[in-house]
């Protein structure tokens, strides 16, 4: 008689905190050694694209002159402006339309539809409506930022287990305590997931938005220094950009870290 053999799954095992860290510099150095040896080597000219010295040059004049820091007071304030709005609208829109079947019924067509439009497209319009004030920018941000929120929210809203729902009911929870208690707490994982595409999503509907007519921000700042020519400038913004991105990511990341510690520790490597 022949014992069947269950095959045993070999996980590999978390690299060292120090180790995991150092190959994930490795691509960003390598991309700063090829910069720097083009730029040595005279491939790379200033008015095509400035040495990494000249843009760190140029970040302490920036620096020094108060301009790189009320820039990114500006920009920050946007870019969280339209986040907060995005999110709340997402959330709210979301968890309707994941517990209501009229909700569903009645919102998550249109959602769809205007999911699929680029925010890109809605600028001029925007322009239009609210002018090329602040008003303009920080809701061309808020578009942005509400539809994978909502997307993520109504998704995870829907995934709670019905039984579970029930069973709280006859306790006699109410509407609002059964969301908050339990139904967001189970889409948790869904929400970090719209909380992480709407941020990156910020910081990209922020260089759009400080597209028009800005007079202070980071996109100033860039369209100042193409006006000048100042490829080192160019970079700064570039990076700052690139910086605020990232820092938004590893956010999302951290509030995992914290709220869901099982994930992160079952999903290090």
């Amino acid at each position: 008689m022949s014992t069947l053999v269950t095959p045993r799954v070999h996980l590999p095992r978390p690299r060292p905190r120090g180790v995991s860290l150092a190959l994930r510099a490795l691509g960003p150095l390598a991309l700063l050694g090829l910069w720097s040896g083009a730029s040595a080597s005279g491939l790379l000219t200033p008015d095509v694209l400035a040495s990494p010295a000249g843009v760190l040059r140029a970040v302490g004049e920036l620096w020094d002159s108060g301009q790189l820091g009320d820039a990114l007071t500006v920009s920050l304030t946007r870019s969280g402006l339209g986040l907060l709005f995005g999110l709340a609208a997402g959330l709210l829109l979301g968890t309707v339309t994941g517990l209501s079947r009229l909700g569903e019924e009645l919102l998550d067509s249109p959602m769809q539809v205007l999911r699929t439009v680029p925010f890109l497209a809605l600028v001029p319009l925007f322009m239009v409506w609210f002018g090329i004030n602040e008003t303009a920018k920080v809701v061309i941000i808020a578009v942005a930022t509400t539809f994978p929120m909502y997307v993520n929210t109504a998704q995870g809203v829907r995934s709670t287990d019905r039984k579970l729902i029930e069973a709280v009911r006859s306790f006699g929870l109410g509407r609002i305590a059964l969301v908050r208690e339990v139904v967001l707490p189970a889409a948790l994982p869904s929400l970090l997931a719209g909380l992480r595409l709407s941020m990156t999503l910020s910081v990209i509907a922020l260089i759009a938005a400080e597209e028009i007519n800005s007079t202070a921000g980071i996109g100033y700042l860039m369209t100042q220094a193409q006006n000048y020519a100042r490829t080192d400038i160019l970079a700064v913004c570039i990076l700052v950009y690139g910086l605020l991105g990232l820092l938004a990511d590893l956010l999302v990341r951290l509030l995992e870290r914290v709220l869901m510690p099982w994930r992160a520790a079952g999903g290090s490597r």
